[in-house]
């Protein structure tokens, strides 16, 4: 699939870029131009009006599948993410040095966005539109943030996460709103039969907030030229091409099944509109040439949502041939400031001059560009606004089945002229500040480009040229969306020549008022400096995230005030006072049976017992040995009950957590603390019994109101039908919820990286020291033992004679290989027998504990000499790759298959596939617990040693 290999190829971008340098972009590059002759070789099948759909299943329980259509508009977008993708990607070779840093991870980042845009536009269900919509947010963040030590770029990225995640939440909304109202979230179903009502219109407006705050429209049009703190190639791309093209496409999308949806056309017309004039007005004030584009973007984003709002047969048309106008154009000029910037160490105007004599093709490529997005002949620009002039005319004139009447339409058409008055102008302003003569206060020194960095604008440049004189297939080709809608007032098409009539005097009106505006750009710049003022939305979102940041430091200041006790006390309260209080009043009635066997309430008792010693034991060595006897006996409690699997890994997590405990107690005071009894424990007795009653009465009054017939009772019967094994909570863990399994090793990946990081100061397997590797002291010389001989137990002879216990050394000859049997056993049985993946790595944890508690921290690495971390991630591996390898074989992910064996001698085997998972989950405890025996265990008896040499030494000293 075409996604997955955009994904896959920014995954290897890092390593490939790491290798080969900036060239590797080249060779990268050849992974989107692949999907892009594909995808331009399914315009056949486009033009007939044929929509290709997939659908993969992925999360069944929420109906979400992997469903994916390419109709006219997907199939527009999907060329122009995939072949400007391409083009920037073979610029970045050139545009990016040998030496700068980040560039490997910028690669990998850049076409995993490739990659999510391209899922955006082609993705046939809200919900996972929803996901890749987020998902270029993110990429975005990091594209945006490259430059990591300069404020202005992290300043940007966190400013466009907060604006697009925004707005991304509010679309999320309006999905839910408009599947659950639709009875379905696949987007072709819902077009073909739109759902209506209140709620309906409620969760369109809330799509068209998600889709204005991704294509920068006001009020959330600050954000995009903040974000030019960005490498140019992610201007190129995000800013002029791709992202910022997420909303317009929404709309694009939307429109044909909601365009008469209540406050649809006001909305989108009166937002597009001011949009492009306050855009076209900022960017004539600019003099750095890649905020002029900016400002120039985010009026044409405004032209472009307001054309394809209109909600019309022409105006569809016609704005879709916008739209790949503007990508066109406008990757073409951010390029082009990219190759300037390059050149000239500069991107402000009032210091270029004369690059037209030293840049010439640069210099013609960018006039081409800007000539098409002034709209002028042959252009492709052209060839789009003078389809847009003859839409909205025939909107003023006859509505056009919009329901505008007749001068609301000509205020739309006149404040249409003057954004397009303002784009003609700026674009002149343009190319006269990059290639204009003129005189500077120090002219700059010019460095020609290669033929390769100046490529890619000038493609993209001739591809607006021809375009533009191929207007007949394209009517034809984008025709087909714009069937959607009704036949308007004429059957619309793209040409050069519309004949003599008002859309050509308008335009003529336009060329020659941005002419007069150009001309006279030093008295107008006066006028704007005059007019010029602090306010901006900008400044308003600085302010507000101030407020809320100084908001945060003062609520934190008053309720976190660095006491664990009162934090605690203050939630057990509420729970005691809140949910507690609910209790009054539904007691009545229930039926308490004490036991079901006299044992039961022996263990009871001793379970209370430590628990209240526990609470009452000043010494903490004692307090960890009494909750040991409290875990103990909830284990016993579960054998009592029938629950050996349950029993088997308490006893085993209990006994590996009073070993952890212990190790880490050497490094602890042996008293909780040294101060007197207050009264306060009286307090603190009084709200613990309190916590303790309450969650009592929340278990009586839960049991007592079930109804219905245990979920628990089918479970037998489903084990064996689906998961193929009769242990109930492995097939649970490993089968039927697997997913959760997943994501809570993932958890625990994370919490041991994190862990690490505090306790390592280099890499984990950095502290790795076998005993050979142990320096003899001088004068010393290593007597072989017999050849072919290996001592048994090696690290126990590092330890003092005091330190050792020959005893305990035999004991452990006998249990660490019986251990590791008996956990190989408890992985293979687990699906049908106590045991499994997590039971079997506390067993290989616990024979690693015995190597250690004999032998020291050399016998640890004798037992494990390797690297715990790689231990962990090769076991989240393994898990991750069962839970695919099924979609291989036709089935879908984590789906087990049931392996019957015959053995000889041994007998039948019965397996089932997820025991792979189980052996990645296997792999993932026993790296936890070695990781946990390094850090409680060696580093502590390294610092333990070392504090003692110190002290000999100053006693020595003395």
């Amino acid at each position: 699939m075409l996604i997955a290999a955009l994904f896959a190829a920014a995954v290897m971008s890092p390593s490939l870029l790491l290798r080969a340098g900036r060239r590797a972009f080249l060779a990268i590059a050849l992974v989107p131009l692949a999907g892009t002759v594909w995808v331009a070789a399914q315009g056949v099948v486009v033009r007939d009006g044929e929509t290709l759909l997939e659908v993969r299943p992925w999360v069944g329980s929420l109906g979400l599948d992997l469903a994916l259509a390419m109709g006219t508009l997907q199939w527009v977008m999907a060329l122009i993410v995939l072949g400007i993708g391409t083009l920037v990607l073979g610029y970045c070779a050139a545009y990016f040095g040998d030496d700068e840093p980040g560039v490997p991870r910028f690669g990998g980042v850049l076409v995993a966005f490739i990659a999510s845009m391209l899922g955006l536009v082609l993705a046939d269900d809200l919900l996972l539109l929803y996901v890749f919509w987020e998902l270029t947010t993110v990429f975005s963040f990091l594209l945006i943030g490259h430059d990591s030590e300069r404020r202005a770029s992290r300043r940007a990225a966190i400013q466009a996460l907060v604006v697009t995640t925004f707005g991304g939440l509010v679309l999320l909304v309006g999905a839910l709103v408009v599947g659950r109202a639709a009875g379905t979230f696949r987007i072709t179903e819902i077009l073909a039969d739109p759902p209506g009502g209140t709620a309906v219109t409620v969760g369109v407006h809330l799509l068209l907030v998600g889709a204005v705050s991704k294509s920068a429209l006001l009020p959330f049009h600050f954000w995009l030229p903040s974000a030019m703190a960005a490498p140019t190639p992610v201007s190129a791309y995000l800013h002029a091409a791709s992202m910022v093209k997420a909303g317009v496409y929404l709309v694009a999308l939307l429109a044909p099944a909601f365009a008469g949806v209540a406050g649809w056309r006001t909305v989108l017309l009166v937002l597009g509109l001011t949009t492009m004039v306050l855009g076209g007005v900022r960017a004539l004030r600019q003099h750095d040439l890649k905020l002029l584009l900016a400002y120039g973007t985010v009026s044409q984003l405004g032209f472009l949502v307001l054309v394809l709002g209109a909600g019309t047969r022409s105006a569809m048309l016609a704005g879709l041939a916008l739209l790949v106008a503007h990508a066109l154009f406008k990757a073409t000029l951010f390029l082009v400031v990219g190759i300037i910037d390059h050149s000239t160490g500069t991107r402000d105007l009032r210091e270029l001059t004369g690059l037209a004599r030293r840049l010439p093709v640069l210099a013609v490529t960018a006039t081409l560009a800007a000539a098409s997005m002034a709209g002028l002949p042959p252009l492709l620009g052209y060839v789009a606004k003078e389809s847009v002039l003859v839409a909205l005319v025939d909107i003023a004139r006859e509505g056009d089945g919009t329901g505008i009447g007749t001068t609301t339409g000509w205020l739309l058409v006149i404040g249409v002229i003057v954004g397009s008055i303002l784009t003609a102008a700026y674009s002149a302003r343009f190319v006269w500040g990059a290639f204009g003569t003129r005189e500077v206060d120090a002219p700059v020194a010019v460095h020609s480009p290669s033929p390769a960095f100046v490529a890619a604008p000038v493609v993209l440049a001739v591809l607006s040229l021809v375009l533009g004189l191929l207007g007949a297939p394209l009517t034809t080709l984008l025709g087909r969306q714009a069937e959607a809608f009704p036949a308007g007032a004429h059957e619309p098409e793209l040409t050069l020549w519309h004949g003599p009539g008002l859309p050509l005097v308008l335009t003529l009106v336009t060329l020659a008022a941005a002419s007069a505006l150009f001309v006279a750009r030093e008295p107008v710049a006066r006028a704007q400096a005059a007019l010029a003022h602090d306010w901006s939305l900008e400044r308003a979102y600085r302010g507000g995230m101030r407020v809320l940041d100084r908001t945060a430091v003062e609520v934190t200041g008053v309720v976190q005030r660095g006491s664990a006790a009162a934090y605690l006390a203050v939630i057990l309260v509420v729970l005691v006072l809140l949910p507690g209080s609910t209790l009054v009043g539904n007691l009545d009635g229930l039926r308490v049976t004490a036991w079901d066997n006299p044992a039961q309430a022996v263990v009871g008792l001793v379970i209370v017992a430590s628990a209240v010693l526990t609470a009452r034991s000043r010494r903490r060595i004692r307090a960890v040995l009494l909750v040991g006897v409290t875990g103990y006996g909830t284990a016993f409690l579960f054998v009592l009950q029938g629950a050996p699997d349950l029993a088997l890994t308490q006893a085993l997590v209990e006994t590996l957590t009073v070993v952890v405990f212990v190790l880490a107690l050497r490094r602890l005071p042996e008293y909780f603390t040294d101060r007197p009894l207050s009264r306060q424990r009286y307090l603190r007795i009084a709200l613990g019994v309190a916590v303790a009653v309450v969650t009592a009465g929340f278990l009586l009054v839960a049991g007592a109101a079930r109804t219905a017939d245990p979920v628990s009772l089918a479970l037998p019967e489903q084990a064996l039908e689906f998961g193929g094994g009769g242990n109930i909570v492995n097939v649970i863990l490993v089968d039927t919820r697997a997913w959760d399994t997943l994501g809570e090793l993932a958890v625990l990946v994370a919490a041991a990286t994190g862990v690490a990081s505090l306790v390592y100061v280099n890499a984990r397997g950095a502290d790795i020291r076998r005993v050979h590797d142990i320096p003899y002291p001088a004068g010393v010389k290593k007597v072989a033992t017999a050849p072919g001989r290996r001592a048994w137990l090696p690290g126990s002879r590092t330890l003092p004679p005091d330190k050792r216990s020959i005893i305990f050394e035999v004991i452990v000859r006998l249990l660490f290989h019986t251990l590791v049997v008996i956990s190989i056993y408890l992985l293979l049985v687990g699906h049908n027998e106590p045991g499994g993946g997590f039971a079997a790595g506390m067993t290989t944890g616990l024979a690693l504990v015995v190597r250690y508690l004999a032998g020291g921290r050399y016998e640890l690495d004798e037992a494990a000499p390797v690297d715990a971390g790689r231990l962990i991630g090769a076991g989240l591996a393994v898990a991750a790759l069962a839970a695919l390898l099924p979609m291989a074989f036709g089935g879908v992910v984590l789906q087990s298959a049931v392996i019957d064996v015959h053995l000889p001698l041994l007998g039948d085997l019965h397996l089932v596939s997820s025991v792979l998972f189980d052996v990645g989950v296997y792999l993932v405890v026993v790296g936890l617990v070695l990781d946990l025996l390094r850090a409680l265990g060696s580093h502590i008896d390294r610092d333990i040693q070392r504090a003692r040499r110190e002290a000999v030494a100053e006693a020595e000293a003395a």
